[in-house]
């Protein structure tokens, strides 16, 4: 397939690595293709400069949020929850008819806010919308013509695109938005990642408690010592 990855962070490069390891042809989408290359300092989380990652994965190219996105016949938003639903609305037309799969958590970072948990932020951080309403529903009704499945939010990337990883892979992970099609379009490529358990949550508002859960995920990555990985199994 033809695939855009729109972002460069760590778990974007998490899905470039493994997509053009399957033999995906991966488009990579940037806001500004020439900063991101000329950047050569690490991002605050230790992330190397991506011209670094390009080096040791050529042949993924660089573009522009849209020109990656009119490439790809599916596409991934690894674009930060703060400024995913404005970056995305701004390329509506490259993603119509197509299904965005959304990984991103609504966070919202104070640095002025105390918290016992340390992060390169220095707090912990709020999310927003909670509760009522979610990042994935904000984007699907931004792009009524995209469909948008939420999947890949409730693992770091790494684990995502490499399952086997923790527990020999048995753990579940979880789709929903409201086309079904496009929920067995992600389903497959999860297959195709290595995933043996996915749980399909219906419609996009089962979104609301994927993101919520990351403060979940946090506190338990805390518990278990920063930067372990781990998975969550759902027994029935």
């Amino acid at each position: 397939m033809k695939i855009a990855v729109l972002g460069t962070g760590g778990g974007a490069r998490a899905h470039i690595a493994k997509l053009a390891e399957l033999g995906h042809e991966v488009h990579v989408g940037t806001r500004d293709p020439k900063a991101t290359l000329a950047r050569t300092e690490p991002d605050l989380m230790g992330t190397p400069p991506y011209r670094q990652f390009l080096a040791e994965h050529p042949g993924t190219g660089l573009h522009t949020f849209g020109d990656a996105a009119a490439e790809g016949d599916l596409v991934i938003n690894g674009i930060d929850g703060h400024n995913a639903v404005a970056a995305l609305s701004a390329i509506a037309d490259q993603l119509a008819g197509k299904t965005l799969i959304d990984y991103a958590v609504p966070y919202v970072y104070n640095p002025d806010v105390e918290h016992p948990w340390p992060t390169p932020w220095g707090t912990m951080p709020v999310l927003d919308p909670c509760d009522s309403d979610s990042l994935g529903e904000r984007i699907q009704r931004a792009l009524p013509r995209t469909k948008v499945v939420k999947a890949f939010v409730t693992q770091e990337q790494d684990t995502v695109v490499d399952p086997k990883a923790v527990g020999g892979g048995d753990h579940t992970m979880f789709v929903a938005g409201e086309d079904a099609d496009a929920r067995r379009q992600v389903t497959d490529l999860l297959t195709s990642y290595g995933w043996d358990d996915v749980l399909d949550l219906g419609g996009i508002v089962a979104a609301r408690g994927m993101e919520m859960y990351a403060h979940m995920h946090s506190a338990i990555g805390f518990a278990l010592g920063f930067g372990t990985h781990f998975g969550v199994k759902v027994v029935r």
